[in-house]
C-alpha cells in the first residue's frame, strides 16, 4: 500500500524524504542490498536491534572512530610523559633521595590514567559527533508507524537531498522491492 501524501503537488524542499517499512530483518536486509546496488546515497535503515552484516547490505565504510579513539590516547600519553618530564627534569629540578631527576617509572601510572582517560573522551564524543547526537528533532519522528522502530518495526527512509531521489520512481522502487507501507514525509 503505498500513500504519497500529496508529494506531487509538494516542492522539493517541503518533505525529508520516502520510507518504507518491512516485515521482518530478512526482508530488511534484502531491500537494503537492493537500494545500495540502485545507487541510493543518503539513505538509512531501522531496525529495533542489531542486525548482523546490515552495514554491509548498506555498504557502509568501516567507522574512523577507532582512530579517533587511538590519536586520543597517544595524544593523551604523550602530553603526560612530556609534561612529567618537564616539571620534574628541566622547569623544577629536586634531587630527592639521590634519584636521577628523569625517573621515568614514576611516571608510568599518571601516563597510563591520562592516556585511558583522553581515549575514553575521544571515543565518546567522537561517536556523538559521527552519529550527529544529541538530535532533538527528525522528521521521521512525526511518522507514526516509526514509533514501532523500538518495539518491532523496520524501515528504511531515502531522503529527498540524494541525487537519483524522485518522488514517484522512488516510492515505486520501494514497493517493488517488497516494502509493505511507502510514505512520503514531509519536513
Amino acid at each position: 500500500m503505498a500513500i504519497i501524501k500529496g508529494a506531487t503537488m509538494m516542492p522539493k524542499d517541503q518533505y525529508f524524504g520516502v520510507a518504507a517499512s518491512f516485515l521482518s530483518p530478512t526482508e530488511l536486509y534484502d531491500a537494503c542490498e537492493k537500494v545500495r546496488d540502485q545507487g541510493f546515497q543518503k539513505w538509512d535503515a531501522h531496525t529495533p536491534f542489531p542486525v548482523h552484516g546490515l552495514e554491509k547490505a548498506m555498504g557502509l565504510r568501516p567507522s574512523v572512530l577507532p582512530w579517533i579513539s587511538v590519536s586520543m590516547a597517544f595524544i593523551g600519553g604523550v602530553s603526560a610523559f612530556t609534561l612529567q618530564w618537564w616539571t620534574a627534569a628541566v622547569d623544577y629540578p629536586v634531587v630527592i633521595s639521590g634519584k636521577p631527576l628523569f625517573s621515568w617509572q614514576a611516571f608510568i601510572p599518571v601516563t597510563f590514567e591520562i592516556t585511558i582517560l583522553l581515549c575514553a573522551f575521544g571515543t565518546v564524543f567522537g561517536m556523538f559527533a559521527l552519529n550527529r547526537l544529541p538530535q532533538l528533532y527528525h522528521s521521521l519522528f512525526r511518522w507514526a508507524p516509526f514509533q514501532r522502530v523500538t518495539d518491532d518495526g523496520f524501515f528504511i527512509s531515502i531522503e529527498a537531498t540524494d541525487p537519483l531521489f524522485d518522488v514517484t520512481k522512488t516510492v515505486q522502487y520501494l514497493k517493488d522491492i517488497g516494502a509493505t507501507h511507502v510514505e512520503c514525509i514531509e519536513k
